[in-house]
């Protein structure tokens, strides 16, 4: 029993912002119905005919998986039965997209008016953007997120996770269990909207700061590994025998622990590096005796005397070592199910964390259409025959 048992979701998402608010909902114990159109929804067979992407595994377990066919309105109908039926619908479209087929919140939460609907957008639904497509990689360029990308001397560079569709399908996570909270209270839904690009503005905090904070002082918008608003020294990923290693010093204390570690504690009474400002204005030559260090040892050498010293430090992990990480694996954040067709998978499992532990045991995937028998039969009470002819006519799948 999960802390959103009893909770039924329509998934209308693609991709990975809405998707992602479905997944967190089924794994806290949410009925989660995947709505996907004939053919399955693109990220299912993006790379690999015939067989699900990795990426659509991991970001849908624990669903079920309906296909109807929304051109048709037969296949519209039936969504909104479904619609009627259920506490929660989340969505993606492009603007206009639900609403051109009848699918908008206006339309579906007169009929039912305990309906919280999630729309997840690019930019949102007003404003001089609303209209503009959105794809991470373009609302990363909108936000500033690709300008504060890279070193000052080199083109913009995206971040490489896709993380402003995440951050948009986790704040819709969270616009919607205050919403369901509401409902509690006024027993009527609500729409529930996120912005991906509203959500990144936050993120700046530190490059708005170089901006605000102090005027007239230049601060470059990309200042590669160091930090954004160049407030923090030594603050950097410093080369080491077998990789890299990512330093940081907020504390005065830290400083003192990285000058102790590398063998040169006179460093910090050196008038170029003697305080916070000073360390500013000489970062390239701090970086430069600190990876002199460095560079003689390995990772592992690295991060254990400094953290010896108290000293905020990583190693920088590749894909292949993130994959196979000790720690996600034991705290359960990496877990294997078993795919019909894969074998065992690596999916993710909630980063969201109760005191009783997981609340949903983890499933693979559905099939494409796996649940559309059922899920007609039982919450529609549509008989086998009429499925069977609706199939026929491609309504369902």
């Amino acid at each position: 029993m999960g802390a959103l048992s009893g909770i039924r979701v329509l998934d209308f998402g693609q991709i990975y912002n809405g998707p992602y608010c479905g997944l967190l909902m089924a794994l806290h114990g949410a009925e989660v119905i995947k709505i996907e159109p004939p053919g399955g929804e693109r990220l299912r067979y993006r790379s690999t005919a015939g067989i699900e992407t990795h990426e659509f595994m991991m970001l849908n377990s624990c669903k079920k998986s309906l296909v109807l066919d929304l051109k048709k309105e037969r296949g519209r109908t039936l969504a909104r039965e479904l619609i009627g039926k259920s506490d929660v619908l989340i969505e993606n479209f492009s603007p206009g997209a639900a609403e051109k087929i009848g699918l908008g919140a206006s339309d579906v939460m007169k009929a039912n008016p305990r309906l919280i609907y999630a729309s997840g957008k690019g930019y949102g639904s007003e404003g001089p953007y609303a209209q503009m497509s959105a794809m991470d990689l373009t609302v990363q360029a909108m936000s500033g997120v690709i300008s504060t990308t890279g070193f000052p001397d080199g083109r913009p560079v995206k971040a490489g996770p896709a993380f402003v569709d995440f951050m948009g399908g986790i704040h819709l996570l969270a616009g919607v269990a205050m919403a369901l909270f509401e409902r509690e209270r006024t027993g009527r839904g609500k729409l529930v909207e996120v912005s991906m690009h509203d959500t990144v503005y936050p993120c700046l905090a530190s490059a708005l700061g170089a901006l605000y904070n102090e005027s007239g002082r230049e601060v470059p918008e990309r200042t590669g590994n160091m930090h954004s608003g160049l407030a923090i020294s030594p603050y950097n990923v410093y080369r080491s025998q077998d990789g890299w290693i990512a330093i940081i010093t907020v504390a005065e204390r830290h400083f003192k622990g990285v000058a102790k570690t590398i063998g040169h504690p006179e460093i910090t009474t050196d008038l170029r590096f003697s305080d916070r400002l000073t360390r500013i204005e000489h970062m390239a030559e701090l970086d430069c005796i600190i990876e002199e260090w460095t560079s003689r040892h390995t990772r592992n050498e690295v991060v254990e005397a400094l953290s010896a010293e108290g000293v905020p430090c990583a190693p920088v992990k590749s894909i292949q070592e993130v994959a196979d990480d000790p720690h996600l694996l034991k705290r359960g954040m990496i877990q294997e199910v078993d795919h019909p067709k894969k074998g065992r998978v690596r999916v993710p499992a909630s980063a969201i964390r109760f005191a009783d532990g997981l609340s949903t045991k983890l499933e693979p995937a559905p099939p494409l259409g796996g649940n559309t028998d059922t899920v007609l039969r039982d919450l529609l009470g549509i008989d086998e025959a009429e499925i069977q002819n609706m199939k026929k006519e491609g309504v369902v799948g």
